[in-house]
């Protein structure tokens, strides 16, 4: 049994999902391990699976957390076998609804979208996911009715069943769920009145295309004639309709359908939603910087083609990021942020207050603007993208060479230490990555996404991010993170670390090319297993050795592996590990005058060495 400190960190906790899982814990009533695994045996039973997509859930580890290293599995702790959220999207997968879900009863997360599941959804599906607060069905072949036990599912934040072929009317007790916060049901062939929704939780395009539907948002729905009328009209003609219903519900399935691919073709750059926003372009774009104070927002939409797909040039946790080039040739970015919950008063104000964080080593925010619900950022563009594409997705498939690695490792450590002790207020990253970190005409970093995670939901606690299994990329996050949910410094510091080690190796922090076919770890994982078998210098990226820098690609590593110690305690703060880089690179001659004020709480030495064994001996 797993005790309740365990999971959340002893914090008493007032949100109810995680009084009720404590309670449920206590009390034996959720089991894990054991009915986990019997929980993903039974799903992969059950499910058809031509791509194989599934080959990785090998049954015969028995090793704790084996699980926790399939495909589509997250866990509450990588060394628990509980399951968090299962995400098997886009996979060809074929069947029903798997009903061995049952036994994953710790699940707050489940992504089915895009297969070709079939058959009706369960009637008693609120029974299967009972605690899930994410659940997508979107774009399978389910049909039916939608199942009105779904509104027992009173903990669900987000559901999405459009693209599936769903018929009657949608249970009006649905739109009472207390935390429901998005619902889409477009392209069906559902019928009858949309219940009534908590307010900004449906717009219209939450029921197109689906021709039965009525009532706001979408059209009124028409009055019915009286009784009599009713049931003269209902005798004469029972056995005509009876036949044109099944002719027309033939034809308008086919209809449906290609209304659905035509609307695909008709928005083939999925921005529809920047379409939303034309009758609102005169709004201006509050701008930091002066000589770009005229900028409105029908200038940004001109810049990006209204926000066009083939202008994304990022995606990640906090939003999506677009290229523009305004009409002068000033080349921005814009980022489009996920909804938010917060006061347009609080945002201008978290606006001002990273409007006024600069540093060089950080992505300047050049300003903002708000039109109807969507937030948009304009930040100085970027030519060399990010160090995850620089690192993995090089175009011509060349490595990068050491001394720029090193020039981007001291450049980045430098930002974000300058946010953790100079910078006031005092930020703390939060989301750390090899995305976050951008590479400006001279490759050199600009943290970015800084800041950002005050304006992101959802229900305002750390508990609520992490049960909603809104972790971003979970390779980065700090292991401390999942048991306590509270950010702190030294968690930035896990992650700079994992950033650190993709440098060095040049593997991915979740998929590692270079173990064994069998080790389905993490790139931490990896490194601490070479560690304990004194195998550290395999780990070392061969593109870089051999070349008169072994010496400083080893101590580059020694300072990585400190940084994502277990234990919180032993990590160094961005400070040092800044200092650490800095003598590393000395001779190279790359950085530039010291913007980074000697915190009074921090010593450091002189010596690269001194400082490495003083961490290793547990120096604070």
């Amino acid at each position: 049994m797993v005790s309740s400190s365990r999971i959340f960190g002893g914090r008493g906790c007032v949100v109810v999902l995680a009084v009720c899982f404590l309670l449920l814990i206590s009390c034996g009533k959720i089991h894990g391990t054991v009915t986990d695994i019997f929980c993903l045996r039974s799903i992969k039973a059950s499910l058809r699976d031509p791509d194989h997509y599934l080959q990785s859930w090998d049954f015969n580890n028995k090793t704790e957390g084996f699980i926790c290293r399939f495909t589509g599995v997250e866990c509450w702790h990588p060394d628990e076998n509980r399951v968090l959220n299962i995400k098997l999207s886009n996979m060809g997968l074929k069947g029903s609804f798997p009903r061995g879900l049952v036994n994953c009863s710790s699940l707050t997360g489940l992504d089915l979208s895009n297969n070709k599941l079939s058959q009706p959804i369960p009637e008693d599906i609120s029974t299967i996911i009972n605690w899930v607060t994410k659940l997508d069905l979107s774009s399978n072949d389910f049909d039916g009715e939608i199942p009105a036990s779904l509104a027992n599912c009173s903990f669900l934040n987000d559901l999405k069943l459009d693209q599936n072929r769903l018929t009657g009317q949608i249970p009006v007790q649905i739109g009472q769920l207390p935390r429901l916060k998005s619902f889409s049901v477009s392209n069906n062939l559902l019928t009858g009145q949309v219940p009534g929704f908590k307010k900004g939780v449906v717009t219209a395009e939450s029921f197109a295309n689906n021709p039965g539907l009525c009532g706001p948002p979408l059209d009124f729905c028409q009055s019915n004639p009286s009784n009599s009328n009713t049931a003269v009209i209902a005798g004469a003609a029972v056995g005509g309709v009876s036949f044109a219903a099944l002719v027309v519900g033939v034809a308008m399935f086919f209809y449906v359908r290609r209304v659905s691919i035509r609307k695909k073709e008709e928005d083939p750059e999925g921005n529809k939603w920047a379409k939303s926003i034309k009758g609102t372009k005169q709004i201006k774009v509050s701008m930091f910087e002066k000589t770009l104070t005229k900028v409105k927002l029908s200038d940004l939409m001109k810049a990006t083609n209204d926000f066009s797909k083939s202008n994304i040039i990022g995606t990640g946790r906090t939003g999506t990021i677009y290229k523009a080039v305004l009409d002068d040739g000033t080349s921005l970015m814009v980022k489009r942020l996920q909804q938010s919950q917060h006061s347009e008063k609080e945002f201008k104000s978290e606006m001002a207050t990273l409007g006024a964080v600069q540093h060089r080593n950080l992505v300047p925010l050049l300003g903002f603007c708000s039109a109807k619900k969507e937030r948009l950022l304009v930040y100085k563009n970027m030519p060399n993208g990010t160090l995850h594409d620089q690192l993995h997705h090089r175009a011509d498939e060349s490595t990068m060479e050491w001394s720029l690695r090193l020039k981007i490792a001291i450049g980045a450590a430098k930002g974000l230490a300058w946010l953790h002790h100079n910078c006031n207020p005092r930020i703390i990253h939060r989301n750390i990555s090899s995305k976050c970190i951008l590479l400006d005409a001279d490759f050199e970093p600009k943290i970015s996404d800084f800041g950002l995670a005050r304006l992101m939901n959802p229900i305002d606690t750390h508990l609520s991010t992490f049960v909603n299994g809104e972790f971003g990329d979970l390779g980065y996050v700090a292991p401390e993170y999942t048991r306590t949910l509270v950010a702190t410094p030294k968690g930035d510091v896990y992650s700079f670390g994992v950033v650190l080690l993709e440098l060095v190796t040049g593997e991915k922090p979740t998929h590692v090319a270079k173990a064994p076919e069998t080790f389905k770890g993490s790139l931490v994982e990896w490194i601490q297993q070479l560690s304990s078998n004194s195998q550290l210098h395999d780990a070392i990226d061969k593109s870089l050795t051999g070349q008169g820098a072994d010496d400083e690609l080893f101590q580059f590593l020694k300072v990585a592996c400190n940084c994502v110690v277990a234990t919180s305690k032993e990590r160094p703060t961005l400070f040092e590990v800044y200092q650490f880089l800095r003598a590393i690179g000395s001779k190279y001659n790359f950085t530039t005058e010291d913007e980074i004020l000697v915190p009074t709480d921090t010593g450091y030495a002189d010596n690269l060495e001194e400082l490495i064994v003083a961490k290793e001996g547990g120096k604070d």
